[in-house]
């Protein structure tokens, strides 16, 4: 007896073939056959006249790293459809990390990933040390869905070099140990490593993360050493300094590929990006495979001048990096730091979050009733009516409420004309998700559901069944995830039904769910009618089931 049978849905295969109507059975956690007209001998029957069939989606860029060890349903991208989660992106990892080194760690999670400290020191459970102890302790907790990990470069230097991991270079001997653990990581497990070069990146006390301080013998040390192992993919986002060409020779000395984050649309720099997909594209044909990670969202934050993250990565905001209360509140007063921010938003840049664009900063929620005219108000507005200049405006309000005002900005990827472009481009992989991080600035985990109604269903820019190959085969490839990423008799049961007619996600709401109450910001599924894992439930129309059996795997590399 089957465990699962789907009848009369619409499948959209995986493959980029067209949709076919047909029935779908579950056996023991795998696709046991698909056909027209299957025996209803199932434990389980599900009517899916009109409905729409298809893998699983992979979030191929994710920061579950902590909230895996005391959230094993990672809410909540189970609800938004995705079955197999990557995380340990840019690098950001908690493994492997000393005992005497887990402070830093979470400090530098704080300020790079916008969460919590308090979170995180109430919820990361520290049974590990090893990058393969902490797959281990992946593996007897469980998880709703499957998660492959990459290794991290700025927890690999902070085990080898310690507290001077974001203060110098490493010395030859400290590559070659980091070299010898990312050999150990790809046999225990590891989909790949990790790394970041963005000056977006810091940590603790506004330090750079570690990784910023590689040099690129470190890099293509390590990248060397994961494709000793004949597989693994190298990730980086990268910063301006990081040239493709540099990329490229990763590529070809490893025989690896390098996925490139984060390729987004700038407003004021519209050409940078495509510059960098058309060299990505220059690699491809000489052999060299290196995949831009894109974006299907509009990247908007919310944030408050105590917690900044938009504009952390301008040079001219160091001075203010890590500092808190009355030492942040003077800073943020000083006419020559103000004056150095305006200066610097003046030059254009290609990997800037914020570009001075005003007329994108929205106040969403002020602190003192006398402020409530300026909520959904603009700061370019609002700076027009009062005379002064947007930034000393917007920082002027902030000191007034003390800090605690909420304001959005509208980053990168806002002209859907060229966001289009960015999705059909035959070297992008669409992601980007971060979820598990920034949790009180932005929510992306339904980027997938969006693809599918926004920019298939409302905008029209690419057909179903190729939404749905790039959200799943295609990353099932790179990856090198057997048996996933298609619908296909002996291929996992990671299953996604959905309603064309109205798939997408809803406007972000704040939840307070995290441990000891602490908020983050949920976004809810539209149109989805369930979501399987390894053939188990674990989600249907009203969100993530709470009994759902945590069945995902975690996938070796």
């Amino acid at each position: 007896m089957d465990d699962l049978l789907i009848r009369q849905a619409i499948l959209c295969d995986g493959s980029g073939a067209d949709p076919m109507r047909a029935d779908l059975a579950v056996r023991a956690g795998r696709i046991r056959a698909i056909g027209p007209a299957l025996s209803k001998d199932a434990r389980q029957v599900i009517d899916a006249d009109g409905l729409a069939l298809m893998p699983g989606i992979i979030d191929s860029h994710t920061h579950y790293d902590a909230q895996i060890t005391w959230d094993p349903h990672v809410r909540p991208s189970p609800a938004l459809g995705v079955t197999t989660a990557v995380i340990g992106n840019c690098g950001f990892t908690i493994a492997p990390c000393r005992p005497q080194d887990r402070e830093l760690t979470m400090r530098n999670l704080t300020q790079v990933e916008g969460m919590s400290f308090e979170v995180l020191q109430r919820g990361v459970r520290w049974e590990f040390q090893t990058f393969a102890e902490y797959l281990a302790q992946l593996r007897r907790s469980g998880c709703a869905i499957n998660v492959a990990a990459y290794v991290g470069h700025s927890s690999l230097r902070t085990w080898v070099m310690g507290p001077a991991a974001n203060q110098r270079a490493a010395t030859e001997d400290e590559i070659a140990q980091m070299a010898a653990l990312v050999r150990e990581a790809m046999a225990a497990g590891a989909v790949g490593l990790a790394s970041s070069t963005s000056p977006a990146h810091n940590g603790a006390g506004g330090a750079p993360m570690p990784s910023r301080l590689a040099s690129d013998q470190e890099h293509l040390a390590l990248i060397e050493a994961m494709g000793a192992s004949g597989r693994g993919v190298y990730m980086v986002t990268k910063g301006a300094e990081t040239k493709i060409a540099l990329l490229e020779e990763m590529a070809a000395r490893s025989g690896r590929p390098v996925m490139i984050a984060a390729l987004l649309h700038n407003g004021t720099n519209p050409d940078a990006v495509f510059a960098d997909l058309d060299a990505i594209s220059a690699a491809n044909t000489r052999g060299h495979r290196l995949i831009g990670q894109v974006s299907c969202c509009a990247l908007t934050m919310e944030f408050t001048m105590a917690s900044p993250y938009p504009v952390e990565g301008l040079a001219s905001w160091k001075p203010a990096l890590g500092l808190q209360g009355k030492q942040l509140c003077a800073v943020l007063a000083n006419p020559a730091f103000r004056q150095g921010v305006r200066d610097e938003l003046a030059k254009p840049s290609t990997f800037r979050l914020f570009n001075g664009e005003w007329d994108k900063v929205h106040v969403v929620e002020v602190a003192q009733p006398r402020h409530r005219e300026l909520e959904q108000r603009s700061v370019h507005e609002i700076a027009h009516k009062a005379g002064k200049d947007p930034l000393d405006a917007m920082l002027d309000l902030a000191l007034d409420e003390d800090l605690a005002t909420i304001f959005t900005a509208q980053l990168l990827n806002s002209d859907e004309s060229a966001v289009a472009r960015l999705l059909n481009h035959p070297h992008s992989l669409i992601s980007l998700s971060d979820a598990g991080a920034h949790l009180t600035f932005f929510n992306d985990a339904g980027f997938g559901l969006h693809l599918l109604g926004h920019w298939v269903r409302e905008r029209g820019v690419m057909r179903l069944q190729d939404a749905v190959r790039r959200l799943t085969q295609q990353s099932a490839q790179i990856f090198g995830l057997p048996g996933r990423g298609l619908l296909r008799e002996g291929y996992a049961a990671d299953l996604l039904l959905f309603d064309p007619a109205t798939v997408g996600r809803s406007k972000s709401r704040r939840v307070f769910d995290l441990p000891g109450g602490a908020p983050r910001l949920h976004t809810d599924a539209l149109g989805v009618k369930g979501v399987w894992v390894n053939g188990q439930q674990v989600a249907d129309a009203t969100g993530v089931r709470p009994d759902a059996a945590l069945g995902g795997v975690v996938i070796a590399g």
